[in-house]
C-alpha cells in the first residue's frame, strides 16, 4: 500500500505537535524612496491536525504571510520550517515540488476551470500534482472520493455554471484535497458567499482535521476566527493577540493579551 505525504506526516506529527514553526518573520519592500515593513519579526506555532487562523483587518499582513507559509513568497529575514525543512532554503523548483506534495490551496473567489466538469477539476489537480503517489488508474476513485468527502458525490460532472456558489467552494476543496495533503490553506474562503453558505462551507473545512488535516484559513471575520483551535491576530504587521499559537505577541499600546 502506497503511504501518501498526509499519511507520512500524521505519523510524524500527531495533534497538537509543533507541524510549522514561523521564527522572526519579517517582509519588506524597499523601494529608493522608503521602506514598507509588511510584517515586523512575527513568531509563532502551528499545531498539526488542528484548524488555525490567521486574524486581521485588511492591510493587516494575512496574505503575505500566507504566501510565506506556503513559500510562494520570501521572508525579508527570518524563517519558516515545516517539520525539518527550512522553506527559504529551497530552490524555486523544489519549492513548487514541495507545494504539490504538502499544501492544498483554497482561494476566496474558486478559481475552478469553467469548462472542465467537478471531476475533471479534481482530476486536473490530481495531474498537476502528479497524482499525490497514486498510480493513475486510482485518479478518477481518488477523485471521487475527494467529491463526496464535501458532499457533492451527487455533481461529479456538473459544470462550475451549473453549480451553486457554495457548490463551486466546496470543488475547490475537493481539489485542494486531491495529492492529500497534510496541510490546507484557505484566504479568505467564505468571503465570497452569503452567510447560510459561509456557514455551511466553514463546517465542511473544519471537519478536516478530523481526517488528518492541518486547516490554516485567513478571516477578517473575528467570529470565524474565534472557531478555532488555535489562532494569532495581526495588526500592521504584528502579533497583537493569540490563543494556542506559542506567539510571541507584540508590546505596543494596541496589544491584546
Amino acid at each position: 500500500m502506497i503511504q501518501t505525504t498526509a499519511a507520512k506526516h500524521s505519523a510524524a506529527f500527531p495533534p497538537g505537535s509543533a507541524l510549522i514553526r514561523v521564527e522572526h518573520l519579517t517582509r519588506a519592500i524597499n523601494t529608493r524612496a522608503q521602506r514598507t515593513i509588511i510584517l515586523d519579526d512575527v513568531t509563532f506555532t502551528i499545531p498539526a491536525q488542528r484548524l488555525f487562523a490567521i486574524n486581521g483587518p485588511s492591510g493587516s499582513g494575512k496574505s503575505t504571510l500566507l504566501n510565506l507559509l506556503t513559500g510562494i513568497d520570501r521572508p525579508t529575514s527570518g524563517r519558516v520550517i515545516f517539520g525539518a525543512d527550512e522553506l527559504s532554503a529551497s530552490s524555486e523548483n523544489a519549492l513548487a515540488r514541495w507545494r504539490g506534495e504538502h499544501v492544498g490551496i483554497i482561494f476566496q473567489f474558486f478559481q475552478l476551470v469553467p469548462t472542465l466538469t467537478a471531476m475533471e477539476n479534481v482530476l486536473l489537480a490530481l495531474e498537476l500534482g502528479r497524482g499525490g503517489g497514486l498510480p493513475r488508474r486510482a485518479w478518477r476513485e481518488r477523485a471521487r472520493m475527494c467529491l463526496e468527502t464535501v458532499g457533492l458525490g451527487a455533481y461529479l460532472h456538473r459544470l462550475p455554471s451549473e453549480l451553486s456558489g457554495g457548490q463551486q467552494q466546496r470543488v475547490a476543496i475537493a481539489r485542494a484535497l486531491a495529492n492529500d495533503p497534510p496541510v490546507l490553506v484557505a484566504d479568505e474562503p467564505t468571503g465570497n458567499l452569503d452567510s447560510h453558505t459561509a456557514h455551511a462551507v466553514f463546517e465542511t473545512l473544519a471537519s478536516l482535521t478530523q481526517v488528518g488535516k492541518t486547516v490554516i484559513y485567513v478571516t477578517h471575520d473575528r467570529e470565524l476566527a474565534d472557531r478555532a483551535e488555535a489562532r494569532i491576530d495581526l495588526l500592521d504587521g504584528r502579533i497583537v493577540g493569540q490563543h494556542g499559537a506559542n506567539a510571541r505577541v507584540a508590546s505596543s499600546p494596541e496589544a491584546q493579551s
